[in-house]
């Protein structure tokens, strides 16, 4: 076994929240959870999906901010202070149409610098009789890239929430480098209870990737109610930390880097791939 100081460590901490729709207050909880992670050692910490307000689209107006703005001035002053890579979950960000926004992942370096901006790809539109009902798309626009960012130490493939269910996104992020999946979320609790840590375990085996999920969740004051469950997943697909019960709380794992490679070396599945036969260009 190698010798801990010469292998290739990060300390991932992720945050279990529950946001509502006072944006102050939620922004608090949300630093105060990271300066608990970087107190811990974290070298990376992630907050979750609608980080800064989560309730109706009558709100969304009020909350929206440009992205670089208020909320990411503070989340990177954090990062900046305490040497740590910051990764801002998602807020509402404005576009040039009245009422319609982004939902928007920023990633902050331990210098304070902006190096990733992700707008989600796929939106929160089901309809499940007797269990959820949500539209997202109907203040939210669809991001069209593919970000997937190097920075301290870690090759950050970057989603949110629903994007979880399209597992093409995830294969995309590996084949361009990805070793940690990012999944920040408010996962609908009438489907999380069964599809949430399938489909997060699931990413990270068909990828041989960390996945770093945040998570909101419990009930907001408009009636969202959220799975929670935040985790981080290793490259084998187990559970390395788990969140426990519905309070804010962070969930913190020191992961080898290099278990990536070794796991893609054993079972080779980017290689192995038949695009010929799916159709696809390789």
């Amino acid at each position: 076994m190698r010798d801990s100081v010469t292998a290739n460590l990060a300390t991932l901490a992720v945050v279990q929240m529950t946001s509502d729709t006072d944006s102050e207050a939620n922004v608090a909880v949300a630093l105060g959870l990271c300066e608990r992670a970087a107190d811990q050692g974290a070298t990376y910490v992630q907050v979750p999906e609608y980080v800064t307000f989560y309730g109706s689209a009558r709100g969304f107006g009020d909350a929206a901010e440009t992205v670089p703005g208020p909320t990411t001035a503070r989340f990177a002053e954090l990062a900046r202070r305490r040497g740590v890579t910051v990764h801002v979950g998602s807020l509402l960000e404005r576009t040039p149409a009245a009422g319609r926004f982004h939902n928007t992942s920023v990633l902050i370096d331990a210098t304070g610098e902006i190096v990733g901006v992700y707008r989600k790809a796929h939106l929160f539109d089901i309809d499940v009789p007797g269990e959820v009902a949500h539209h997202e798309s109907e203040a939210i626009v669809a991001g069209n890239d593919v970000v997937a960012v190097e920075v301290g130490g870690l090759h950050v493939g970057m989603t949110i929430c629903f994007d979880l269910r399209f597992p093409e996104l995830y294969r995309r992020l590996a084949r361009e480098g990805a070793t940690v999946l990012a999944i920040p979320s408010a996962f609908a609790a009438a489907t999380g209870r069964v599809h949430w840590e399938v489909l997060v375990r699931a990413r990270a085996i068909e990828n041989h990737a960390y996945v770093a999920a945040a998570a909101q969740v419990g009930t907001t004051s408009d009636g969202l109610t959220s799975w929670g469950h935040a985790m981080v997943v290793g490259p084998w697909g187990e559970i390395l930390a788990q969140s426990r019960g519905d309070e804010p709380q962070l969930v913190i794992a020191t992961v080898d880097l290099d278990e990536v490679a070794k796991r893609r070396a054993q079972i080779d599945v980017l290689t192995l791939r038949r695009p010929d036969l799916y159709g696809e260009a390789d």
